[in-house]
């Protein structure tokens, strides 16, 4: 089973029982995580696609920990005119442990009773009315 999610403009995958890394989120270790905008869910025998979003499929996850990318050198350089600049960047990044997949509860559907709709009255104006 995995399901393909939207979080944070990024689409991430997701499998039970896995470590996945997300961007950074800013809450405690152990604390849980809730993803909600689920794009796509394969359970290995039915698959089900989003339009955009499935309404009834929400995962969890605990967060496992924080963490930080490899340092990423930003080197900038003009020819000729003596301009040099060195940075780096370390992006932040937090591991989620996937708790197991739930099969969404079906909802049963109950006849709804129809409300007699009555048609408005009709106003006619007077001769005297503007």
């Amino acid at each position: 089973m995995y399901a393909l999610i939207d979080y944070i403009g990024t689409q991430i995958l997701l499998k039970e029982g896995k470590k996945v890394k997300i961007p950074f989120l800013d809450k405690k270790i152990g604390s849980k995580v809730l993803f909600e905008n689920v794009l796509f869910f394969d359970d290995g025998k039915n698959k089900k696609i989003g339009n955009p979003y499935l309404k009834s499929f929400s995962f969890s996850g605990k967060i496992a920990s924080h963490e930080k990318e490899k340092k990423v050198i930003v080197f900038k350089k003009k020819r000729r005119k003596g301009y040099q600049k060195k940075n780096g960047h370390q992006q932040q990044f937090t591991y989620v442990t996937v708790d197991k997949f739930s099969k969404p509860k079906t909802a049963k559907k109950t006849s709804a009773k129809t409300k007699a709709i009555s048609k408005p009255k009709k106003v006619t104006k007077k001769e005297g009315d503007k």
